[in-house]
């Protein structure tokens, strides 16, 4: 047991007086209460200051967002293509702006008749083409580039995926399209669809830099042809400014053949946009698609395989939608499209946004000249029909010649695919064909009903 001295026990005494209890403040209830409803009082003032900020800024923060909240729906116009006439043939010197910088001095000839091989060569020598009418002719074709790809724009198609470690991300795929129409409420752009079938959602960038949401307005899914809709409220000044619609050509022109073409868009595939210079070195070719045949277009160009665009010509007028994909082994690079002509009233059915009835045949053209020499009718031969479409379902087979449709004569292919495009589908409609038997061919008739074309994600 351990005893402390009398030094130590003094010492404990001194410090006695320094211990002390701390004891706990009393709680002031009204105090805190009055603390307590300060700090409701603030947060209700708070969100009071919150709620009348965000219904003041949300119109500014919208239009920000989106260029410009539409106050009000604009009136849809039908869109309507002229009917075509025949063009004027284009020789290289319609490229020059100034004809006299083409034009060669006058030859005066005395003698009056036909020219002989001597005075044809005497001419020919004095008709100078140099480098200046060389370099004049490649600053006019720059320039007839320039003033059409204000109506070329990328069309930018978003996926969003995940990677390895569930990080979201997005994939943009691009292809040209061109500004073929405007509704009144739309810039409505034709864009082949083809190389562009899996995405979230459309943008589309126009030449001024600046990009905007779009939707399909409408596909043709035989074609992969698709147009594609700009709500114009959302475009600003600057863009309405910067854009022009392509102006429609011709392609069934006689002198088509030949003719200067220009190739916009991506001819060289890639992201990048490109532009070539060619001729057209054939067109005719059929093309068969379901429900239509359309005619293609080749050109001297080489390019991509994987290219896409448009096709103009050398006055800037569209006369083809670039499609690779039906060019024969030996000219999978020369760059090829569908004609404009017979694409006309099918890109107008798009941009009004008519549903696209699917009767589900292949068909060519019986003529005249066929007719008599085969001793058949004029008229559309059905050449197969798809299973289970609507013809098929009807009665129709394979021989059959459609000579009226809906009460209409028909006499061509392309006569008959105007009719099929002013119907809805589930609209029944008359069709009478000659039908070939033991006693030659007869008058019959069906109902057929057409289904609507499958849209990506129905």
């Amino acid at each position: 047991m351990q005893v402390n001295t009398p030094e130590e026990v003094q010492a404990i005494k001194t410090t006695e007086f320094m211990k002390e209890k701390i004891k706990q403040r009393p709680i002031n209830k009204k105090k805190l209460v009055r603390r307590l409803l300060i700090s409701v009082l603030m947060a209700v003032v708070m969100g009071l200051v919150a709620c009348i900020t965000f219904i003041v800024l949300e119109p500014v923060i919208n239009r920000k967002i989106n260029s410009e909240e539409p106050l009000e729906e604009e009136p849809v116009n039908e869109i309507r293509f002229t009917e075509e006439t025949e063009p004027e043939e284009t020789l290289p010197e319609d490229l020059i702006a100034d004809e006299s910088e083409f034009a060669p001095p006058p030859v005066i000839i005395e003698q009056q008749g036909p020219l002989n091989d001597e005075q044809i060569e005497q001419v020919l020598s004095r008709m100078k083409f140099g480098l200046e009418d060389y370099m004049s002719l490649n600053m006019a074709v720059s320039d007839k580039v320039r003033e059409v790809q204000k109506s070329l724009v990328d069309v930018i198609g978003i996926t969003k995926d995940m990677d390895w470690f569930d990080d979201s991300y997005e994939s943009e795929h691009v292809i040209s399209g061109v500004i073929v129409a405007d509704n009144g409420r739309e810039m409505l752009i034709l864009a082949n669809m083809n190389s562009l079938s899996a995405y979230d959602s459309l943008e589309v960038l126009f030449k001024n830099g600046e990009s905007y949401p779009a939707d399909i307005k409408k596909k043709d899914t035989a074609t992969g042809l698709a147009v594609i809709a700009v709500n114009k409220n959302y475009l600003s000044q600057n863009t309405k400014n910067n854009l022009e619609i392509i102006k429609m050509g011709s392609s069934a022109s006689r002198t088509t053949i030949g003719m200067p073409v220009i190739a916009l868009g991506r001819p060289l595939g890639g992201s990048s946009t490109s532009m070539s210079f060619g001729y057209v070195s054939s067109y005719g070719s059929q093309i068969e698609f379901v429900d239509g045949a359309y005619s293609m277009i080749t050109t001297d160009i080489y390019g991509s395989r994987s290219a896409n665009g448009v096709l103009v010509s050398a006055r800037g007028e569209l006369i083809g939608i670039i499609d690779m994909e039906h060019n024969s082994e030996d000219l999978k690079n020369l760059i090829s499209g569908l004609g404009i002509s017979d694409l006309k009233i099918l890109v107008e059915a798009l941009s009004n946004g008519r549903n696209i009835p699917y009767f589900g045949f292949y068909g060519t053209d019986v003529t005249e000249e066929i007719g008599r020499r085969m001793g058949i009718p004029v008229g559309v031969y059905i050449k197969s029909l798809e299973p289970d479409s609507p013809m098929l379902e009807a009665g129709m087979q394979s021989g059959d010649i459609i000579t009226r449709f809906g009460g209409t004569s028909v006499i061509s292919y392309q006569e008959l695919k105007t009719l099929m495009l002013t119907c809805e589908p589930e609209q029944s409609v008359l069709i009478e064909f000659m039908r070939q038997g033991a006693d030659g061919y007869t008058d019959q008739s069906l109902i057929v009903a057409p289904k609507a074309q499958i849209q990506e994600g129905e």
